[in-house]
């Protein structure tokens, strides 16, 4: 059992990273709760109660040592998301603009509360249901949807504070739900 829940956590690795950098606002932070969020469910591997929901019950492991990790250090200095730039994408004008685009919309996220940088990742960017990412948050799916409205909000406002160039008419989110038809000026 601890050898197919290495290989479903292995292909969740992207989401666990981003989901880390939504919680930390640092890769560093991000990568080492990741970490030690795949050695705590490997190690506890017997505890899994539904084996077709291994992203969400990791998703509850990180975000408890992420809590545990929050009240023993109280204040320590931490990247800021533009630190997850590495951004694999074509050569040109496209590519660039997008870049710049993403960078915007990374720097708003960050200036976000950590409960809004958590919903709006879990949500939005990987896709998880508002009732998944209850369960992930130990919150009320209303308190989801009330955070989330919210977070979409102030980022759309954050957006739109900033001076428009002609990258920042849509924003290039994907197929995560909500975000992508954020458009400037509506």
């Amino acid at each position: 059992m601890a050898d197919e829940i290495q290989k479903v956590i292995t292909g969740l690795m992207p989401r666990l990273r981003r989901f880390g950098l939504a919680l930390t606002g640092s890769l560093a932070d991000a990568d080492d709760l990741v970490q030690n969020a795949c050695e705590r469910a490997l190690r506890r591997s017997g505890q899994l109660r539904d084996e077709g929901r291994v992203d969400a019950w990791i998703y509850h492991i990180m975000r408890n040592l992420w809590i545990d990790e929050v009240r023993s250090r109280r204040v320590r200095a931490h990247d800021t998301l533009d630190a997850a730039s590495e951004v694999i994408g074509m050569d040109g004008a496209a590519a660039a603009e997008g870049h710049v685009t993403l960078g915007a919309v990374r720097r708003c996220l960050a200036s976000l509360s950590p409960d809004h940088r958590a919903v709006l990742t879990l949500v939005c960017v990987d896709g998880l249901s508002y009732r998944e990412a209850a369960d992930v948050l130990e919150i009320p799916v209303g308190t989801v949807m009330s955070r989330l409205s919210r977070a979409r909000l102030d980022l759309h406002a954050l957006l739109a504070a900033r001076p428009e160039t002609a990258s920042d008419k849509v924003l290039p989110m994907g197929p995560a739900r909500g975000l992508s038809g954020i458009r400037r000026g509506q």
